[in-house]
């Protein structure tokens, strides 16, 4: 008959590796007792070749294409900035609108297309506005003076620097560029006229004896006193004129 303490007893014959996980706790501190198995999850050792979410076909994805894809994308670009030479590269031009809802209303970004009115403005009929790369949305409205001004001054930039190619060279009509001027001209590459965020101009005053002498946190603190005692003390004047009336 083998002991108490005998391991074969206790682990019912098996190496004490082998046995079922049990949480016997020693005493009343509620730690882990006796000879138990160590946890050492292992998981799912075939990850590489698991179908999941991460990738439904199976197998561990990969993107050793990027490099020749990089190259794809760039001679794309410039297959389609030589299809439409002499135009710019990146589009016709979009306006300048502001994001939908209080979160993004903040923000400056291009629009879908220039608005009647603001073509009307800057001196461009819409139907000619889109042979020469201008974007053109008749559903929008302006709701603001202030961006419709910014577009019109857009619209006077781009049309201040353009150059209108004839379509005959030797028949050139009213509003088409010189000759020299469309020999001269180059196409414009990257963004155009790019949204960009102005910066607040910063004024700067001298420091003067007064202001270092004014203590700020002392000042809030009686103001926000003033503020916390002014039914207190409008109550106190009220009882006090009360008070002297019947006497």
């Amino acid at each position: 008959m083998h002991g108490a303490n005998d391991v074969r007893t206790a682990t019912h014959g098996r190496h004490p590796d082998f046995c079922s996980r049990r949480i016997a706790p020693s005493s009343s501190t509620g730690k882990m007792g006796g000879n138990h198995q160590i946890p050492n999850a292992h998981f799912k050792k075939k990850w590489h070749n698991v179908i999941g979410k991460v990738n439904p076909m199976g197998g561990v994805k990969t993107w050793f294409n990027q490099p020749a894809r990089k190259v794809r994308r760039r001679n794309a670009r410039a297959a389609k900035a030589a299809a439409v030479f002499p135009r710019p590269a990146a589009g016709p031009l979009r306006p300048v609108v502001r994001g939908q809802t209080v979160k993004y209303n903040m923000k400056r970004r291009e629009g879908r297309g220039f608005t009647l009115e603001e073509l009307k403005e800057a001196g461009i009929p819409a139907k000619f506005a889109r042979t020469i790369g201008i974007a053109v949305d008749s559903r929008r409205r302006n709701r603001s003076l202030e961006s419709l001004q910014d577009n019109v001054n857009r619209l006077k930039a781009y049309k201040a620097a353009l150059v209108v190619f004839p379509r005959r060279a030797n028949k050139p009509k009213n509003g088409d560029s010189t000759a020299e001027e469309c020999a001269a001209a180059t196409q414009h590459t990257g963004a155009l006229m790019p949204v960009t965020a102005a910066k607040p101009a910063l004024e700067k005053v001298a420091i003067t004896d007064a202001m270092k002498s004014e203590r700020a946190y002392a000042t809030l603190r009686l103001e926000r006193m003033n503020k916390r005692m002014a039914g207190i003390r409008k109550k106190r004047a009220e009882d006090a004129a009360a008070a002297e009336k019947d006497n």
